[in-house]
């Protein structure tokens, strides 16, 4: 571990690894609870031996939370890069970081490379993980995942409130068999509230290289067809990004490169995909080739960036 950093010190919590001496390339990750747990450790061990520097970020640490998170964070944390001579800079995530990555990428002109694993094409609404009233996850009041300048950005709505909404949260799971499920929850979220312009992603504003990644399968919610609609609001708006798009049958949520979940799991990292989804019971080897393909094209991809 080269350096820490946090809100009060530095403007932003996270945690930079290094990278191999003679790169000045870098990718800001977001994975786990924590700048500094196994998730984000592994990816950044995984992005140092595709020879780029790491640096890891989070919302706070040891807490998934995402509200009213300020966009600004990341303004920092890329000055921190520039500072120690880094000329490319990058930027993942996967889940409610894959979207993150693709709004800070829309306000940072400074990325120029952003893999988003199972995104969404709008701002979702802020949440806390804090357990009230028992609920794992609860929905903010009022309160988008991200903010600009002491702002909540405009955001889709969720079609429940606390307490309903982790019940209703609880119960999709255990219908479809997999431990975490959300699809159901958003396809209402978007019957109720369709979603609006200034809700939208504008991906249009992303420099350089973007990579979509996500599952037909993906029963969080319909990340492809979000995805697809990141494809079209690109053939229709001026840009002067290229995007390439990884969609696969089979893969649940879990797009992750299957070198990098390996090292997150040196031993069972195929049960924890069976575990949490069902999807991963019944499609084992598809999913495993789903990760093997991501793993080499996202390599490709960050060597030749």
């Amino acid at each position: 571990m080269k350096k820490i950093f946090t809100v009060e010190n530095d403007g932003f919590v996270g945690a930079y690894y290094g990278g191999p001496a003679d790169s000045r390339k870098a990718v800001i990750i977001m994975l786990g609870d924590s700048s500094t747990d196994r998730m984000a450790s592994c990816g950044a061990k995984w992005l140092i031996k595709q020879g780029c520097h790491a640096l890891a970020m989070s919302a706070e640490k040891n807490n998934y939370g995402h509200h009213n998170y300020p966009l600004e964070r990341f303004g920092k944390a890329i000055a921190f890069l520039k500072s120690i001579g880094m000329e490319k800079i990058g930027i993942a995530g996967a889940s409610t970081t894959g979207m993150l990555s693709l709004v800070a990428a829309s306000y940072y002109p400074e990325i120029t490379l952003t893999i988003a694993m199972s995104p969404s094409d709008f701002v979702m609404e802020g949440f806390y993980r804090d357990g009230k009233d028992g609920a794992n996850e609860r929905p903010g009041d009022g309160e988008s995942t991200v903010s600009w300048q002491g702002k909540p950005l405009p955001y889709l709505p969720y079609a429940y409130r606390h307490p309903e909404y982790w019940q209703k949260l609880t119960e999709e799971a255990r219908e479809g068999g997999d431990k975490a499920a959300a699809r159901k929850m958003f396809d209402e979220s978007e019957r109720l509230h369709p979603v609006q312009e200034e809700e939208k992603i504008k991906v249009e504003n992303i420099h350089g290289s973007i990579v979509f990644v996500g599952a037909e399968d993906d029963v969080l919610w319909d990340t492809c067809r979000y995805i697809r609609r990141m494809e079209e609001r690109l053939a229709q708006k001026p840009h002067d990004c290229t995007a390439e798009s990884l969609i696969y049958k089979h893969g649940t949520h879990f797009v992750f490169p299957q070198s990098m979940l390996k090292m997150m799991l040196p031993v069972g990292s195929q049960l924890l995909v069976k575990y949490m989804f069902r999807a991963g019971r019944e499609y084992p080897d598809e999913c495993l080739e789903t990760r093997i393909d991501i793993d080499r094209k996202l390599t490709r991809i960050l060597q030749s960036w």
